[in-house]
């Protein structure tokens, strides 16, 4: 599986702000953001004018590492939402939040997209009863999460039940019984992501 190896608060110092990469780490004075809020580089912290392909580019990237997918990954997600009935812009933004790595992390398993993507390809996740160990898998509406029975007994996992996230309203858990359910599709009122989706599709659509 291909994957982003460099070091993670490069880019949120690039894009500008928090992407919220390290879980709690960026809520601390150690987030590299609060410390060199300029981007990286020699000339990272000159003021530069943007142009429109500019801005485009950037709304494209942020997005990219927020969810954490490689250029040829994002490209064919939009490429789906293209296909799809709709909106191209939520589209997208849909088919980005209901991937199983970012569900795992909607349902409070992972205090970063990051840790809930290494946790699902460890085979901690089964969906409908199944091992699945694809970040990539797109979950549908009645799809039922449940972690499985013998990573339960992890501190990892017992840490997650102890303090359950606030969920969004396309889904429902029972913690007790480490399990999460997708009872909707995301609207794009339900998806807090600081990402301006038209902004996506302009620069795709040249």
């Amino acid at each position: 599986m291909a994957r982003y190896t460099g070091a993670t608060c490069r880019l949120c110092r690039r894009e500008g702000m928090k992407l919220f990469l390290k879980g709690d780490r960026c809520f601390t004075d150690k987030c590299a953001f609060v410390r060199r809020s300029y981007a990286p580089g020699q000339h990272g912290a000159a003021k530069k004018k943007m142009s429109n392909y500019g801005t485009q580019l950037r709304e494209k990237q942020k997005a990219k590492r927020i969810y954490g997918l490689l250029e040829s990954q994002f490209r064919s997600t939009y490429e789906r939402a293209e296909k799809l009935k709709g909106i191209t812009g939520e589209n997208l933004l849909k088919l980005l939040e209901m991937r199983l790595d970012n569900t795992v992390f909607r349902l409070g398993y992972g205090a970063s997209r990051t840790e809930a993507r290494q946790l699902v390809t460890h085979g901690h996740f089964l969906v409908n009863g199944k091992k699945l160990d694809i970040p990539s898998y797109k979950v549908t509406v009645n799809d039922v999460i449940t972690v499985s029975e013998k990573s339960r007994a992890s501190e990892k996992f017992k840490a997650f039940a102890e303090n359950p996230k606030a969920l969004p309203k396309w889904l429902s858990a029972n913690v007790e019984n480490f399990e999460g359910k997708v009872i909707a599709e995301p609207a794009r009122e339900d998806i807090d992501v600081p990402v301006n989706e038209t902004l996506i599709v302009e620069l795709y659509s040249k």
